[in-house]
């Protein structure tokens, strides 16, 4: 039967908590153990090496705060979306903001600029 396939990708798959980084480069393999050096880091927020390589810096660190920020109590631990939804998600815009020449009018979408003229 070949149910498990997502379940052995999941496995061979090397993760790695991108809270922690190592001297070197890299980070540190996901997980804590029980010694007392282990004890005293903080909650890791662990995602493939793959998927950490092509995040930034900013993206890490929103990650691994908003895991920290969520409360992990009980057994299991809280778990939190790496990242998070962008504005076109929801029907904005996420270029940049330009300014067009209309009066000093900043316009966030360039298809707005021909818009805006007819207001000035």
């Amino acid at each position: 039967m070949s149910g498990h396939k997502g379940l052995d990708k999941w496995f061979k798959q090397d993760w790695v908590d991108i809270g922690s980084k190592k001297k070197g480069g890299g980070h540190k393999k996901c997980g804590r153990s029980k010694q007392k050096a282990d004890a005293k880091r903080k909650y890791p927020k662990c995602v493939p090496r793959a998927k950490a390589n092509r995040m930034t810096e900013g993206e890490k660190r929103s990650a691994v705060s908003r895991k920290r920020a969520a409360s992990n109590v009980g057994p299991k631990p809280t778990n939190v979306k790496t990242f998070t939804r962008k504005k076109a998600a929801m029907g904005g815009y996420t270029g940049r903001m330009i300014d067009a020449d209309l009066g000093g009018v900043r316009v966030s979408n360039p298809s707005y600029k021909k818009y805006y003229q007819g207001m000035i």
